[in-house]
């Protein structure tokens, strides 16, 4: 492990001190190690990447880093000197800063607010207009263009992560730990946050960069380090780790992704799943589309396309202005509830903000949908909750301690799992899926994708919206969504080519428009274009929102569009509403959009520590 501390700083006694080093951390937990002897340093200057499974222990390690954590053992310093006390917070701010995956910005506070946060004035009043003065230069200084008066709450993602790496570097922070920070971004965004990483490198910043997509990696990182088990496996030049031996690396095992067993849906297979003529302003317009039963029919599309808000439509988290939603013979009302009750079961794309309640544990948000079937009168007996979710926890590969665990406390693969398995309760004619792999690792996307296979194979319908080509591979045909509008149809056997064509709205033989239609970006969804930039390596990073693969990759980056709440909207499960107001129960755990009471699901909730 010594060996790579010294490769890693450049090797010989003129080679500078390593911008952070960690040496032989360990962390435990209780009983649980988070961490067992794992070093790493990183070059002043270097982007380097941290990758693993959920679970792997990369949220302890960044703990530690940030000085948010105690090790156990080990030490950890920055450019040669210790690190400071754990309650030298303003020390730790100077050395280190992490942009989360979920922001750390005060959406009620401006930006100019946020940026100096604590240090608003050296002492007496604070001057507000000489406060956006200096905000205004800083965000001049770094090329984010941002009013310093604006409300952080209107900011689009983007922007916000912009504003906290600004806000670290005033600081005089030269290490940033960006922690997942593609994966709420479309392909443009993906590509203007790369150029920034690349200029903050070039100007001496150092950066650890943590993502589960492996093409990032190889497009904007010079280091990669692998944790497994809460123990290291390997640091190497980017460069010199081929995919296959990097997803090795994270699973122990090889992993393919890319190979999909053929499946058949009989053509008797009756419809499940009709839309007719479905409209929504804004969104969609027209939408005329069947699913059989047992069928997997994926939908794709920029973040413009319209797809999030029409897969959110089936799942009744939002009114379609006309046309119909049936359930076999059935017309579907609107609502969550509707939905339920017609035989939808939907894993909606922020588990953090509608798929779970963060203060219940495990077993009560699994199973939240079939709570009145676990005891007489609609009391639920304990017993009975716990005996259904220990075998959801085993069907679904859910790694917890126990079942009465806050789901609060799993990682984002582990999360994704609980949510999918309450869909899956209630045995739903039909399931819609909204990214469902975003943001988790190559293994808990394998086991993710399993269990859908199975609930089609037993008969369920299945409507998923993703960007990311692994999950539309398992599908049995694609949608293609263009500016609301359906555009294209692709039979399994596709080219990756040609979904990427069909979703930027061109033809992949002649570079023409592949859809001829006018239709107005959805206001609430970002909109994706070409991102350009290559992988290498080879590597086949399974999104299609526009950058173009080297040989044998494939898509490019983008994760689709993040669809804007209303006024809050009624709670799926209970727990206490962001605004302090009560929320209600048996919704299923979803939060409907619209202007009816507060949201679940929202406020504190985080990943957890992996472990």
């Amino acid at each position: 492990m010594t060996d790579v501390l010294t490769d890693a700083a450049g090797g010989g006694a003129a080679a500078p001190p390593p911008a952070v080093s960690a040496r032989e951390i360990t962390k435990r937990f209780g009983a649980t190690t988070a961490l067992s002897g794992v070093s790493v340093a990183v070059r002043p200057g270097e982007t380097h990447a941290l990758v693993g499974r959920n679970g792997a222990g990369k949220s302890t390690l960044v703990s530690v880093l940030t000085g948010l954590a105690r090790a156990d053992e080990g030490t950890v310093s920055f450019g040669g000197e210790p690190a400071p006390a754990p309650s030298d917070r303003d020390g730790w701010r100077r050395r280190v800063a992490c942009v989360y995956q979920r922001s750390t910005i005060i959406p009620t506070l401006s930006v100019a607010e946020n940026l100096f946060l604590n240090r608003q004035t050296a002492r007496g009043p604070i001057r507000w207009g000489g406060l956006r003065r200096r905000a205004a230069a800083l965000l001049e200084e770094y090329g984010v263009a941002v009013d310093p008066a604006a409300q952080a709450g209107d900011l689009n993602v983007e922007q916000r992560q912009l504003v906290e790496i600004a806000r670290a570097l005033s600081l005089g922070t030269r290490f940033i730990i960006l922690d997942e920070p593609t994966a709420r971004l479309d392909a443009t965004a993906i590509e203007r946050l790369f150029v920034r990483m690349r200029s903050l490198s070039a100007s001496g910043v150092t950066m650890l960069f943590i993502s589960h997509h492996l093409r990032e990696v190889y497009e904007v990182c010079d280091t990669v380090t692998v944790l497994r088990d809460a123990r290291w496996v390997l640091t190497e030049p980017v460069s010199s780790v081929g995919h296959s031996a990097l997803v090795s690396a994270m699973t122990g095992e090889a992993v393919g992704l890319t190979s999909v067993a053929p499946r058949t849906v009989p053509a008797s297979a009756p419809s499940v799943l009709a839309l007719s003529a479905l409209t929504l302003a804004g969104a969609y317009t027209g939408i005329d589309l069947s699913v059989r039963a047992g069928e997997i029919v994926g939908v794709t599309g920029s973040g413009s396309s319209g797809k999030v808000s029409l897969a959110e439509t089936v799942g009744g988290l939002r009114r379609a202005d006309s046309g119909t939603v049936s359930v076999g013979s059935s017309v579907v009302g609107s609502g969550v509830p509707a939905a339920l009750a017609a035989g939808i079961g939907l894993v909606p794309e922020d588990r953090h903000r509608e798929g779970l309640v963060p203060l219940l544990s495990v077993a009560e948000n699994a199973t939240l949908p079939i709570a009145s079937r676990l005891g007489p009168a609609g009391v639920v007996v304990p017993r009975r909750r716990t005996a259904v979710a220990t075998e959801m926890v085993a069907r679904y590969d859910i790694r917890t301690e126990s079942p009465a665990a806050p789901v609060s406390s799993l990682s984002g693969g582990n999360a994704q799992k609980v949510v999918l398995a309450r869909a899956l309760s209630t045995d739903p004619s039909v399931l819609v899926l909204i990214n469902p792999t975003a943001g988790v690792d190559v293994r808990s996307k394998e086991s993710l994708l399993g269990a859908v296979r199975s609930a089609a194979d037993q008969g369920t319908g299945v409507l998923m919206v993703s960007d990311e080509l692994d999950d539309l591979r398992h599908c049995d045909r694609v949608i293609v969504m263009f500016h609301g509008r359906i555009t294209a149809e692709l039979p399994r056997g596709w080219d990756d080519g040609d979904v990427v064509a069909a979703v930027e709205g061109v033809s992949s033989d002649d570079g023409r428009s592949a859809s001829g239609k006018d239709g107005a970006a959805p206001a609430d969804e970002a909109t994706s274009s070409t991102g350009g930039g290559g992988a290498a390596g080879g590597d086949q990073r399974s999104s299609v929102g526009g950058d173009v693969s080297p040989p044998g990759g494939a898509g490019g980056s983008g994760s689709g569009g993040v669809a804007a709440r209303g006024d809050g909207g009624s709670s799926a499960g209970g727990g206490a509403s962001p605004t302090g107001g009560a929320v209600g129960s048996g919704s299923g755990g979803v939060v409907p959009r619209g202007d009816r009471g507060s949201s679940a699901g929202e406020g504190v909730s985080s990943e957890g520590a992996e472990s």
